[in-house]
């Protein structure tokens, strides 16, 4: 009999492995409540961007060098044609900012797309180096 007291003992003060998971939800819930009630309150980090009044000049209209596909150029101001080769859009180009030297006019590319990129890259170095500083490349925005 001894020995089925000392088995019967013995099962019953062998631990339990498992944990109990119950504590550990309860404050779980608890931190996600204080994190839903506080979120609110907690301010997005914002820039505060200075304001200013009017800008005291308009914005410069862009000179428009076209260049077709066939290799045509001309120089468009506002619509109309300016020069109508390359030399003479250089020229016009230069004498315009030199009349303004603070603000010199923007010159956009605008070429047709089947022309080779080798010929707008003539015509962007040919422009660098009559040292005209602000040139872009017009491009059609899709949706």
């Amino acid at each position: 009999m001894a020995i089925l007291a000392r088995r019967a003992s013995a099962a019953r003060r062998r631990m339990l492995a498992d944990i109990n998971v119950v504590p550990y939800v309860d404050v779980m819930l608890v931190l996600v409540v204080i994190l839903m009630v506080s979120a609110p309150f907690v301010n997005p980090s914002l820039v505060e961007l200075p304001t200013v009044g009017r800008a005291s000049r308009t914005p410069d209209k862009p000179l428009e060098l076209v260049v077709r596909a066939d290799g045509k150029l001309t120089l468009r101001e506002g619509g109309r044609e300016i020069a109508s080769d390359l030399p003479a859009a250089i020229a016009a180009i230069t004498q315009r900012q030199k009349a303004n030297p603070q603000a010199p006019a923007p010159v956009v590319i605008a070429a047709d797309k089947d022309l080779k990129y080798e010929a707008v890259l003539r015509v962007m170095d040919q422009l660098q180096r009559a040292d005209i500083k602000r040139v872009g490349l017009a491009v059609r925005v899709t949706k």
